[in-house]
């Protein structure tokens, strides 16, 4: 009696579990793309992944993008967008600095994963990472250029 319990019991959650991974989801309802499946874009200069979603970031409309900011301090400069930006952060601390004057040490603020920020457009900021990834979610209106911004002091150097 004992063996057929054990056997019961193991081959229950096998069952279900091949169950499961037989479920195929209707492509006409459902799409989705696994972890390791993203097609990163990789920015060895500025120290930065983005990975498009949907849309399309450079054309007019509605774009979604993951942004990964890789640990090792690397910042953007301060600069602007032309429209509103709704970011959340996913994984990891963000780093973000508002107005003309760059100072990631000292005038940065720490976003933590599940943080929710706005960036108004034509207002200026710079943001990045410091000791962990940033990975964040991206969705704006496009076309989303990025202005640099030179603040009067540093144009003199």
């Amino acid at each position: 009696m004992s063996i057929t319990r054990l056997v019961a019991a193991t081959a229950l959650p096998l069952a279900l579990t091949m169950a499961a991974r037989a479920v195929e989801l209707d492509p006409k309802a459902v799409v989705y793309t696994l972890p390791e499946n993203i097609k990163w874009v990789e920015n060895t200069q500025s120290g930065s992944a983005n990975a498009v979603i949907a849309g399309d970031p450079k054309k007019p409309g509605l774009y979604v993008v993951l942004t990964k900011w890789h640990a090792g301090n690397h910042f953007s400069r301060p600069h602007f967008h032309p429209n509103d930006r709704f970011i959340t952060v996913i994984k990891g601390t963000w780093w973000v600095g508002s107005g003309p004057n760059f100072d990631p040490a000292g005038s940065t603020v720490p976003l933590p994963a599940g943080t929710v920020v706005t960036h108004y457009g034509k207002q200026v900021h710079y943001d990045g990472a410091k000791d962990e990834d940033a990975v964040l979610l991206i969705v704006g209106e496009g076309p989303a250029t990025s202005t640099p911004f030179v603040a009067a002091t540093e144009m003199k150097k």
